[in-house]
């Protein structure tokens, strides 16, 4: 990938441009592909089917125009920047930096998990970073992380939440957002908890996330929500089901958990080599994961015009589905991203493996601990993890909740609008964490 430096002698202004050579390889590999066989009228209940993945990976060599995906990517203001992180040296970290034309706006810190990247971003941009008088404006910023996209990855173990902490916020001080706040899902809500813990009050001034995995109350720790729980799940139909989809999602969709938390170098080799066990092992997510999202929609430009037009007008545009779109485009780009990553595929996987200590997977969502800092939480209907609401309380201080009947795991790519109303309300006036940093309350005033 190139860079092109930019005036200031830290931050470099960042550009994404494939190898030729790397895309000629890529169309070669596609055209050598070896399919397996599959069972008469498997489905998905085996995984990918055959005929999905084939399909898509015809479109990925003959049609797919990786170089005009470049040129949409290539519109997002993206940069990169040294951080230093104690005990593992610099990492040169990747990011979209949006500041908004409101001078008040909000600074956001957008944390990306798994299989997730950057991208994820991008069509709430143009929410985000509006002004008006009767909504918050933000200033956002999105990075890679390390070893996701086009962020350096780590060259020694041990890389762990803390790391990932002192990073994060590192970043923001770079930008020169001493107070900020913070959105994120997947491994954005577990990297949150961290980043919460260690610089809450002084630098993180609330949070938000669209997938809050909180531990079961105690009776010792929590009595009265403890025994509300008990009662909540005697007679609460809604809670007693999603528990029971938690169990169906732990018996049969954790497999990719497992293996990346104990050997994401043995997974990396395929990963790495194969693009179609790329495609297949990303595709399975993006389809299980979301609330029926339209995959075959092109995602195209429509996304990138739209960063100084006004709240509702932006609405239109990005319910708007343009006509004649190429089957598998958004799916494609999603996984060329991991394709053509910095640290290549297997590098993503290793954060599974650091945050549980190598295949302990109740060290994964382990909260270093409650804090007061003012939490958010969205709760999407097709989100992997649906916990007990009454168990949220048991993450932090949490003053504001939303119930949504559409949208699933990438809640920022799948309904935008939903997430950004959300984090609208939350720091709106009126909204329980209106003004938490000083100053800056996003109006134009």
């Amino acid at each position: 990938m190139s860079n092109v430096a930019s005036s200031s002698s830290s931050e470099k202004a960042f550009k994404v441009e494939a190898p030729d050579a790397d895309l000629e390889l890529l169309r070669k590999k596609l055209a050598l592909v070896r399919f397996p066989d599959e069972l008469d009228g498997a489905g998905w209940d085996y995984g990918a089917p055959l005929a999905d993945v084939q399909r898509l990976t015809e479109h990925w060599q003959s049609a797919f125009d990786w170089r005009k995906a470049e040129a949409e990517i290539n519109t997002l203001p993206m940069f990169t920047r040294d951080i230093e992180v104690e005990g593992f040296g610099t990492l040169n970290v990747h990011y979209v930096h949006q500041p908004s034309a409101v001078a008040n706006a909000i600074p956001l810190l957008f944390v990306h998990g798994w299989p997730g990247h950057f991208l994820e971003v991008r069509k709430l941009l143009p929410l985000l970073t509006a002004g008006g008088e009767d909504h918050p404006s933000f200033h956002v910023v999105a990075p890679s992380l390390p070893g996701f996209g086009f962020s350096e990855a780590p060259k020694s173990p041990g890389f762990k939440g803390r790391q990932y902490a002192e990073l994060l916020n590192k970043l923001m001080l770079s930008l020169g957002y001493n107070e900020y706040v913070y959105q994120g899902g997947d491994w954005g809500y577990t990297l949150g908890m961290h980043t919460v813990f260690h610089y809450g009050n002084k630098h993180v001034k609330a949070w938000h996330t669209n997938m809050p995995v909180p531990s079961p109350p105690t009776f010792t720790q929590y009595p009265l929500l403890y025994i509300r729980s008990m009662a909540s799940l005697m007679f609460d139909k809604a809670a007693q089901n999603n528990l029971q989809a938690m169990v169906r999602v732990f018996n049969s969709g954790m497999g990719y958990m497992r293996q990346q938390s104990t050997r994401p170098q043995t997974l990396g080799y395929g990963l790495s080599d194969s693009p179609v066990g790329l495609l297949g092992w990303i595709y399975e997510k993006l389809v299980a994961w979301t609330d029926k999202y339209p995959w075959t929609d092109d995602e195209g430009m429509q996304y990138f015009c739209l960063l100084s037009f006004p709240w509702p007008v932006a609405i239109i545009f990005l319910k708007a589905e343009p006509d004649g779109a190429a089957p598998g485009t958004a799916v494609i780009e999603w996984v060329s991203i991991y394709y053509f990553s910095r640290g290549g595929p297997a590098a993503s996987t290793r954060i599974y493996y650091e945050m549980s200590n190598g295949g302990h997977l109740e060290e994964i969502g382990r909260s270093p601990g409650w804090t007061a800092v003012p939490l958010g939480v969205s709760h999407f209907p097709a989100e992997v993890m649906r916990f007990p609401k009454s168990w949220t309380n048991t993450i932090g201080r949490l003053v504001f909740e939303s119930e949504h009947d559409k949208g699933g795991h990438f809640a920022a790519f799948e309904v935008p609008e939903k997430l950004a109303g959300d984090l609208r309300r939350m720091y709106g006036r009126g909204g329980p964490a209106h003004g938490v940093v000083p100053g800056k309350n996003g109006y134009d005033i």
